[in-house]
């Protein structure tokens, strides 16, 4: 068990971590004349979609099964 909760912590510590890296990355104050090149990790839009998608498929499933 506390393996499985090491994990899970894991993930939402390098979630957040790398959500804070790309908003500095991002943000007005980091974008001066000595930055460089603005590249983010992860791509929000897309992962936004993604998790849209996956909640609204997750939302229709479970419709589904509590209709049977």
């Amino acid at each position: 068990m506390q393996i499985f909760f090491g994990m899970i912590l894991g993930a939402l510590l390098l979630g957040c971590g790398v959500y804070v890296y790309d908003s500095m990355q991002t943000s007005s104050v980091a974008n001066g004349e000595v930055a460089t090149i603005n590249r983010t990790i992860v791509n929000w839009d897309v992962a936004k979609a993604d998790w849209d998608a996956l909640r609204d498929r997750a939302h229709k499933d479970w419709v589904r099964f509590s209709s049977k």
